[in-house]
């Protein structure tokens, strides 16, 4: 049982893209910044007081303030691929427009400690079993491989009972770009995204509980395709595809995809169009035996052993 993405880019690829964007990212992320508030909004339904909560994909730390700060008396770790994003979210952490050392330690170290770092693969989480009541993640599973295999892990992880709320791209995203350099190109330029539903039948394939998925379109809009591009490369999110392109791309062939891309100006501008895919589940209670499709059913260290 695996499910792979069909993203066929590699994590080192991923891992050094956001390195790189590591100084620019708080700059740009206009998107990343607003679709991580709305995802922190759908915890005020949540009644629950963790201990452990895991900010899956940290980034430069926008969930991870917001989480220590709303869940004070647990210990919040922040995990990424990326180490450059990583030593980002640790001084984000400390420094806080102009806020002095000491008044950030009374507004955010109300907890026993303030942030643990960990940088490591979200697909081999180095956390003991049963071992996280929330996990929280704002468009980090996108860059993931192997869907199984990280649902796995979060099953794995996750206290009985425990939650998961995240949020991803879906299909629709960068659709406007893709379909400009396709009308000039047969080559890869745009990165590919998951379906919403195919999330969704994964998490169930894992025995994930009550998984919810639903989406929303956030468009934001360019005066050229030269600062949308820019933008991009800034956040990490740029052409990742070992289809894409690989030889410097002639201006001829450039400007040919800026004149394709004006079919889509709007009096706002140029619009760059994303899905935004939300969702969460639950950690049963009890412990997880999936089925095989002759009905035997199969343990969690069995399944492991498949998605490896």
């Amino acid at each position: 049982m695996s499910v792979k993405t069909s993203q066929p880019f590699t994590k080192k690829q991923v891992r050094d893209s956001f390195n790189k964007a590591a100084s620019t990212y708080d700059g740009f992320a206009v998107l990343q910044k607003e679709v991580c508030e709305r995802l922190l909004e759908r915890l005020d339904y949540i009644k629950i007081q963790p201990q452990r909560v895991l900010d899956l994909g940290a980034g430069t730390g926008q969930g991870t303030r917001s989480l220590a700060q709303r869940y004070p008396q647990a210990d919040i770790i922040a995990l990424d691929l990326a180490d450059k994003m990583l030593l980002k979210n640790k001084t984000n952490f400390l420094s806080q427009q102009n806020i002095s050392l000491k008044q950030k330690a009374r507004q955010f170290f109300k907890a026993k400690q303030a942030c643990q770092y960990v940088c490591a693969d979200a697909e081999f989480l180095p956390f003991a079993d049963a071992s996280i009541d929330i996990i929280f993640s704002s468009l980090t599973i996108q860059w993931c491989t192997d869907l199984a295999a990280l649902f796995y892990e979060i099953r794995r992880v996750l206290k009985p009972g425990g939650l998961l709320m995240f949020t991803s791209l879906g299909r629709q995203t960068l659709y406007e770009l893709r379909a400009s350099w396709a009308a000039v190109s047969d080559k890869v330029h745009v990165n590919q995204f998951m379906d919403m539903h195919a999330v969704g039948d994964v998490m169930s394939q894992v025995r994930l509980e009550n998984p919810v998925m639903d989406n929303d379109t956030i468009v934001l809009n360019y005066q050229s395709v030269k600062q949308l591009l820019l933008e991009l490369k800034a956040v990490g999110a740029h052409n990742q595809n070992q289809g894409r392109e690989t030889a410097l791309t002639g201006k001829k062939r450039l400007q040919a995809m800026y004149d394709a891309y004006e079919q889509y100006r709007n009096e706002q501008g140029l619009p760059l169009t994303y899905e935004v895919l939300y969702g969460h589940a639950w950690n049963p209670q009890t412990p997880m035996q999936l089925s095989q499709s002759d009905g035997t059913s199969i343990s969690l260290a069995q399944l492991k052993s498949t998605l490896r």
